[in-house]
């Protein structure tokens, strides 16, 4: 059986995307999502997308890492389903309903409240988020938000010098996380301005990460160390991340297609 599928990114976080709305495909099981994602024997991305239809929502948006483990969300992603729906509308994720919108800079997508609590992270024992008594090395004090995903965040004074390709898989398996973690390292260069680099938990070190750039963008605002709509610099670009008054995060950014192409579904154990 051959099954068609969409290559796409956000600012280099790359996507294969499968539809599943309205044509049969085989089951996503995680060792095809890994056998896809695989970038010298698969189509190769940083994530498999999985659309779905919803009985809540215009479609429902299926998300497993370069590892095949599934994640609740992912804001890259989102904006990327959000330009292949063409329009306003609304995507259900195991993170919740997340509303998104044509905007002059690409997809703006309402990622929804941020979650502060230690159960909500979720981390292993009662702890303080916002200034977490913990450390690895040279970094420490970081600051946890859950915006889908769980993240923790570092706030450092040149995020180039961390060694985040051994630091990023230690903090992620840490026991402290029970679902394993999202780290990000943060530069704070002004008050409209943020430097970001992210281990993402089952993908490692992406160019660009939509869930980290809003949970960094939250927890330095928490700080008091940057204004309520601010830009995170990552790798493949920028995103612009506001924190309404109404206590949502509205993360805004590009979305590309690259190509598309089919894959017979046996060759990948499917």
């Amino acid at each position: 059986m051959r099954v068609p599928f969409i290559k796409m990114h956000g600012l280099g976080n790359d996507f294969v995307v499968l539809d599943a709305r309205t044509d049969a495909i085989p089951p996503i099981s995680n060792a095809l999502a890994a056998a896809l994602a695989d970038r010298n024997t698969g189509i190769g991305c940083d994530q498999l997308i999985l659309l779905e239809p919803s009985s809540t929502a215009d479609l429902r948006m299926r998300i497993f890492n370069h590892d095949g483990g599934e994640v609740q969300a992912c804001g890259n992603a989102t904006r990327a389903v959000g330009k292949l729906l063409g329009k306003s509308g609304t995507v259900e994720t195991l993170g919740g309903l997340l509303q998104v919108d044509p905007a002059s800079s690409g997809i703006a997508v309402d990622m929804g409240e941020p979650r502060f609590e230690w159960d909500q992270i979720p981390l292993a024992y009662p702890m303080d988020t916002h200034h977490m008594p913990v450390a690895w090395d040279m970094l420490d004090n970081p600051t946890a938000v859950n915006v889908g995903n769980p993240h923790v965040i570092f706030f450092v004074a040149d995020n180039q010098a961390i060694e985040l390709d051994r630091l990023g898989p230690e903090i992620e398996h840490d026991a402290l996380f029970p679902e394993r973690i999202n780290v990000n390292v943060a530069t704070v260069q002004n008050r409209q301005r943020i430097a970001l680099r992210v281990w993402e938990r089952g993908a490692g070190e992406t160019r660009a990460c939509g869930t980290g750039a809003c949970a960094t963008a939250i927890g330095a605002m928490r700080r008091g160390l940057v204004d309520r709509a601010v830009t995170i610099a990552l790798a493949g670009g920028d995103l612009l991340i506001e924190w309404t008054e109404a206590g949502r995060i509205r993360m805004t950014g590009p979305a590309t297609e690259s190509f598309r192409g089919t894959f017979e579904s046996a060759d990948f154990g499917g």
